[in-house]
């Protein structure tokens, strides 16, 4: 185990980055085939804008971005690269770069008030779920033009970008200042290869198509394997890995230099099971005895545990010695011990929100736009 003095010099730090569903008022799924950019982002010009939040977080080419909430949604441009429309899926929000887990999680709660504020005197509401539980597919209409084809080519990440429009989930971001470049790029795969069994506990997507699907996370089903499960982001003079999915990323602010970024978990409806997910990645690099690497996330064994959860029991037992390398690196933390103690409660009882999504479900109440037939 390392020295407790080494362990309380890395000082970490901690982001959020949560994308809301939504729901009409008469509680139908909201989205970009009834929804409108501009209806969206009427409500992000009620919210207030705070110059501090400048330089940590990024505005983006089309100053689209310019406040911690923003409508996410994807892009299409005229042959001169030109905006021309935005089809929303939702609103992202996200936090600015914080000291410790607690202040994240509790700006995140903040500002998902002000958003549900804002969205009051609207025919919209905010909602929770991982997957669109009415479309699988989002359809790129018209093709892409030539400007397009070139802009979207240009990394896996953009060549997948209509992925995420049936998909919500959290960046869940930390950084340490003591890591560096090799020991990032380390970190990135090492959470690549263990990602399986991490997801289990955040799955909150259920349905598909108008219906349970049959697993737990449509989600992770769908993207892992062509999408990220860890980015790592590097300075500009830093050795990138040539991976597809990428692994890293080139930086593109300062304040993004030596950020680990984990992608796979589902959207959580309680911002307090992400603090607690943080302090679980933060064991997990600060963990020296896990072996496995990856530098590309397994997709069957993904799709597996999409399917089976922690009902299985072969990854309820790996989910847990991921849980016990944890706490052994978070000796002397005592408050991501206690966060921790709490995910774990939630692995003994083999819970995840999809679980109650569809005990909810088969009771008759509504979820997330749908209600049992």
């Amino acid at each position: 185990m390392e020295p407790r003095a080494v362990q309380e010099d890395r000082a970490f730090r901690y982001g959020i980055e949560h994308e809301c569903a939504l729901l009409h008022s008469d509680g139908g799924f909201a989205d970009y085939t009834d929804t409108g950019f501009d209806e969206l982002q009427a409500v992000i010009d009620a919210l207030p804008e705070d110059p501090d939040d400048y330089p940590e977080l990024r505005v983006g080419d089309q100053g689209i971005k310019r406040k911690r909430w923003y409508v996410e949604g994807y892009e299409r441009f005229d042959t001169h690269g030109r905006l021309v429309r935005c089809d929303p899926k939702g609103i992202e929000i996200r936090t600015r770069i914080h000291g410790s887990v607690d202040a994240a999680v509790g700006a995140l709660r903040a500002d998902v008030a002000r958003l549900d504020g804002a969205l009051a005197p609207t025919r919209l509401r905010t909602t929770v779920i991982g997957f669109n539980p009415l479309r699988s597919e989002y359809r790129i209409e018209p093709p892409l033009n030539e400007w397009e084809r070139q802009h979207r080519l240009g990394s896996p990440e953009e060549r997948t970008a209509h992925l995420h429009m049936s998909t919500y989930g959290p960046d869940l971001n930390l950084s340490c200042a003591t890591l560096g470049t090799a020991a990032l790029v380390d970190i990135g795969r090492k959470l690549t290869h263990y990602s399986p069994w991490l997801v289990p506990l955040s799955f909150s997507s259920p349905f598909r198509d108008g219906a349970p699907w049959g697993g737990l996370s449509a989600r992770t089903a769908v993207r892992t394997g062509l999408r990220p499960a860890v980015l790592v982001f590097l300075g500009e003079r830093d050795e990138q890995v040539d991976a597809d999915p990428s692994l890293t990323q080139e930086a593109r602010i300062p304040a993004e230099v030596g950020r680990i970024e984990f992608k796979a978990f589902d959207a959580c409806p309680d911002p307090v099971l992400y603090g607690e997910l943080l302090s679980w990645l933060t064991g997990l690099v600060l963990d020296e005895t896990l072996p496995g690497r990856r530098t590309t996330p397994d997709a069957a064994l993904h799709q597996h545990v999409a399917l089976a959860g922690l009902g299985d029991d072969d990854v309820h037992a790996c989910t847990g010695a991921l849980l016990d390398a944890a706490a052994a690196a978070l000796a002397g933390r005592d408050d991501d011990l206690g966060r921790l103690e709490s995910l774990r409660g939630r692995w003994a009882r083999r819970e995840c929100p999809a679980v109650t999504m569809l005990a909810r479900y088969e009771d008759g109440e509504p979820v997330a736009g749908l209600r049992h037939p």
